[in-house]
């Protein structure tokens, strides 16, 4: 009886380092990279930005499988083919992701982004310090992520409010609902976080109209999806200074060109996609175990709504 074959697909991250993982978790599987000639019989497409049209033409196909909590980059493929679509939920993604924001968040809010600019001018300036109840964070998403981010920037002090499609209750945040209360949620907000995950209602939502709806200066913490963002909006808004300032973690195309003019823009970090990293082995572990629990008939563990897209 031939093995069960799990290919590894994947255009632009190199996936190698899950070959280890996978089998470590289930030595009875064959893993194997997009390019082995195996992996066009697979049963199993463990994915990251998969080439399109890819898995259409594996006829054995059972299962795809992302290997992080994001499906947009799968979901994008037009001849998708329609079969169960799982996702990587690491435990310590949320705690993760919370570190992150809690240091943007702390950056702007002890105008740690104005240190650094007059480090690089040799200028000794003194900040008052404001009291974090002064500084109202705005939540976009309330996942499971972005609830453990507003509950932990609370327990910091911080004034915190979240706006999500039906939000769950979070004692002490306030809760805005839906798109009829997105123009109330951005208008009272001093750090603008976007967790949200990526759908037709959600593509492009960090754009003009809605930084315009801020508070002059506001600030921007992006670690949600690349194509939130649209990035001429956020150069010019920082470059007028209706945002006073950036973090962006994920963008349209990743890797960013080392050529993109993102790199240099005045008041904005980009960083690599860093926020918050399941390990190989989280990885290698849960999509072995799904895979098992296909073979037994059993049901799957975080299938993916594709209706919803998350």
């Amino acid at each position: 009886m031939r093995m069960t074959t799990i290919a590894l697909l994947s255009q632009s991250y190199d996936m190698s380092h899950l070959v280890a993982s996978i089998r470590r978790a289930a030595p009875e599987f064959d893993v194997v990279m997009h390019d082995d000639p195996r992996a066009a019989h697979a049963e199993v497409a463990a994915c990251w930005d998969p080439p399109r049209g890819a898995m259409a033409r594996m006829p054995n196909l059972r299962l795809i499988h992302s290997i992080a909590a994001g499906v947009d980059n799968i979901l994008s493929d037009p001849a998708l083919p329609a079969l169960p679509l799982c996702r990587v939920v690491d435990p310590q993604h949320a705690r993760g992701m919370s570190e992150f924001v809690t240091w943007g968040v702390l950056h702007f809010h002890r105008r740690l982004d104005r240190v650094l600019v007059n480090q690089a001018r040799g200028h000794w300036e003194r900040f008052d310090q404001a009291h974090p109840a002064m500084c109202t964070v705005g939540v976009m998403g309330l996942g499971e992520i972005g609830s453990r981010v507003a509950n932990d920037l609370q327990r910091l002090g911080f004034t915190v409010r979240g706006w999500a499609r039906r939000p769950r209750p979070l004692p002490g945040i306030e809760l805005f609902e839906g798109a009829g209360a997105l123009q109330a949620f951005l208008e009272g907000t001093d750090v603008l976080v976007c967790l949200l995950p990526l759908t037709g209602e959600t593509r492009g939502i960090l754009n003009a109209r809605t930084f315009a709806l801020l508070k002059p200066g506001a600030k921007l913490i992006h670690v949600g999806r690349g194509e939130h963002l649209v990035t001429a909006d956020l150069t010019d808004a920082l470059a007028s200074g209706r945002l006073g300032g950036a973090i962006a973690d994920v963008f349209p195309v990743e890797p960013l060109p080392v050529d993109d003019a993102l790199w240099n823009v005045p008041n904005l970090i980009v960083t690599p996609h860093m926020a918050s990293v399941a390990s190989s082995e989280t990885i290698g572990l849960q999509v072995a175990q799904n895979v098992q629990r296909l073979l037994r008939g059993e049901p799957l563990h975080n299938v993916v709504d594709v209706r919803r897209g998350y």
